[in-house]
């Protein structure tokens, strides 16, 4: 029997230790960012699983990294709840991209692909202004772009890395933030993603994690600058999920084969497992939530 779990099943109760896979993973590396349809297992972002019922209906979202990974498994979401949909990539991960427009085409969605890399403030902004002209205005911001590469001793870290890894995961928020705001009326939402590295950060991440508890400070001193005008931000904090991130160096290579067992339910999680929390944050069904970081983290705490 297969070690993922079949999420069509009817049983009522699925174990959360055994809902996706669970085997070790296979040693593997790419060179960033990666293209998700070469990694063994695909992460499972939700393609065959997710079943949308209309929470978006309407409404229009940007997604940063929206290729593969989280981004996708929330891009997939979106369009089935009805969204129209606006993804940011990287042009090396254009194979991710065109899978996806074809995946949510063939089902009669919409969805705009923006290739760009966004460290580069002018691209933040047009991305902005694409997606806001291409889907006829904007109601979701996830900002979900990111670079993790790990390094055991700070004395290796280099410059490149470091400044690189900040004008990826931290520098475009407050840009496209800036740039989005006229096209955001009352009732909108922004949504980033920091991590399980912002609260129990590793040792080998020294650089990530401090991008990553930067954004939740960001998310929460915004949240409170932007109430005023009903627009709620909140943050996903993702535990070791399996995406690109970690075979292109988000991990040394001799810990990929254990990913994730370290975790309470012990295994690492699937896009697809993130992608109902984005979709409530993006929903009315959460118009009283806002500062908040949600982990979805297989049982590790966020606080």
């Amino acid at each position: 029997m297969s070690k993922k779990q079949d999420n069509n099943s009817t049983e009522t109760l699925v174990d959360p230790r055994k809902a996706y896979y669970t085997d070790d993973f296979p040693r593997q590396r790419q060179e960033a960012p990666g293209v998700e349809e070469k990694m063994t297992p695909k992460p499972d972002a939700g393609e065959r699983s997710y079943r949308g019922s209309g929470r978006l209906r309407g409404r229009k979202a940007l997604i940063t990294g929206g290729d593969s990974g989280i981004g996708r498994a929330v891009a997939i979401a979106y369009a089935r709840e009805g969204a129209d949909v606006a993804i940011g990539y990287l042009p090396s991960e254009q194979q991710d991209a065109d899978t996806l427009r074809t995946l949510l085409e063939e089902e009669k969605r919409r969805i705009e692909l923006l290739p760009g890399d966004i460290r580069d403030e002018e691209v933040s902004r047009e991305s902005v202004r694409r997606a806001a002209e291409k889907l006829g205005g904007l109601d979701i911001l996830v900002l979900n772009a990111g670079m993790q590469q790990a390094v055991k001793h700070i004395e290796d870290l280099t410059t490149e890395q470091l400044r690189r890894t900040f004008e990826t995961n931290v520098y475009p928020m407050f840009w496209m933030v800036q740039e989005a705001l006229p096209c955001l009326r009352p009732g909108a939402s922004i949504i980033t993603t920091s991590s399980i590295e912002a609260f129990e950060p590793s040792p080998i991440l020294l650089d990530y994690a401090a991008t990553k508890s930067a954004i939740a400070g960001f998310t929460r001193a915004l949240a409170k600058q932007l109430a005023d005008k009903g627009i709620r931000v909140n943050s996903v904090a993702p535990g070791p999920v399996w995406t690109a991130l970690q075979v292109t160096g988000g991990q040394p290579p001799e810990k990929i084969p254990e990913f994730g067992q370290s975790t309470p339910l012990g295994r690492a999680g699937q896009p697809a497992e993130l992608a109902s929390v984005y979709v409530f944050l993006a929903s009315e069904e959460s118009s009283f939530v806002s500062a908040q970081v949600i982990g979805v983290t297989g049982g590790r705490l966020t606080y």
